[in-house]
């Protein structure tokens, strides 16, 4: 019966030893997420995407993709069917 208590007393003492520190270790672990994530955007879009990339005169213009030429309407897509709703 006192091995019993003991089990059962260890079992409490562990689960509230870990709440307690992982509501100690919670801030500690978001802030290491977002600065880790914070990273990973940083790398992938650069540091700041609204920066203006050159600075340029007043003026002047720069294209930089000139739109496609080709873009043509084919004629020949099919013919028209009517049809009527079968309830």
């Amino acid at each position: 019966m006192i091995t019993f208590l003991k089990t059962i007393l260890i079992i409490l003492l562990v689960y509230f030893g870990l709440k307690f520190l992982i509501r100690l270790a919670t801030p500690y672990l978001m802030k290491y997420i977002s600065k880790k994530a914070g990273q990973q955007f940083e790398k992938a879009f650069g540091n700041n995407p609204f920066q203006e990339q050159k600075s340029q005169k007043e003026g002047n213009i720069t294209i930089d993709k000139m739109p496609s030429v080709n873009k043509r309407s084919n004629q020949n897509v099919g013919e028209y069917v009517d049809f009527e709703e079968v309830e």
